[in-house]
């Protein structure tokens, strides 16, 4: 007999393997219990709330971004190398896994005050992404330390994160594609101009 905890995770694999193929709008408590072989009532044991078990699913994506992260940049040389690292893995998961990635920064979908399940809140495993495992605030403050500026790290380190964020969806879209047009070739070459482009952006031309 299948235990309970054994039945939690295989619900939490069952929704990944759902938001990498369908999408988060696939994610439906009754599609998940049916895909798991249980009844449509049998995930509730485990997740009071919708809200809970996107969470769990989102958490998978944030724990395998960040296992991504932590193998790419281990041989950074130096900051800005590790941004630049940090920076493509980032964009990349997003086109690889756009559903995940989709879910995964939706807040309003997800746990909040409101949906406290008794698990360990998403924003503690999100947070974490970007402050303890890559350091990125700090990481911008080092490659601006012997610039002029008054800006906080933490201001340009949001920047930079919805920069990077927003090449990544509106690549996703064929947004950027079109607005390109010929000004830049397409495919991989096109998206790590776009990459340099926000870093420099955000953190001053290199001639490195």
């Amino acid at each position: 007999m299948e235990s309970e905890s054994s039945l939690r995770e295989r619900l939490i694999d069952v929704g990944v393997e759902l938001v990498m193929v369908e999408g988060s709008a696939s994610l439906g408590l009754r599609e998940i219990a049916r895909r798991a072989g249980v009844s449509h009532g049998a995930p509730r044991r485990h997740f009071p709330t919708h809200h809970a078990l996107l969470s769990a699913i989102a958490r998978r994506g944030f724990e395998d971004l960040s296992a991504r992260i932590a193998a790419t940049t281990t041989g950074a040389t130096s900051a800005r190398a590790h941004l630049r690292e940090i920076a493509r893995v980032y964009v990349g998961y997003a086109l690889e896994h756009r559903g995940m990635f989709e879910l995964m920064f939706r807040h309003d979908l997800l746990d909040s005050e409101q949906h406290v399940s008794g698990q360990r809140r998403l924003r503690e495993s999100t947070r974490p992404l970007f402050e303890r495992i890559v350091d990125l605030v700090d990481l911008v403050a080092r490659c601006r330390a012997e610039q002029d500026t008054t800006q906080p790290p933490a201001v340009t380190a949001a920047a930079l994160w919805s920069n990077l964020h927003g090449i990544a969806q509106l690549w996703t879209w064929g947004s950027l594609q079109l607005a390109l047009d010929a000004a830049e070739p397409d495919g991989d070459d096109g998206l790590d101009r776009l990459v340099t482009a926000a870093l420099d952006a955000h953190l001053g031309p290199t001639n490195s």
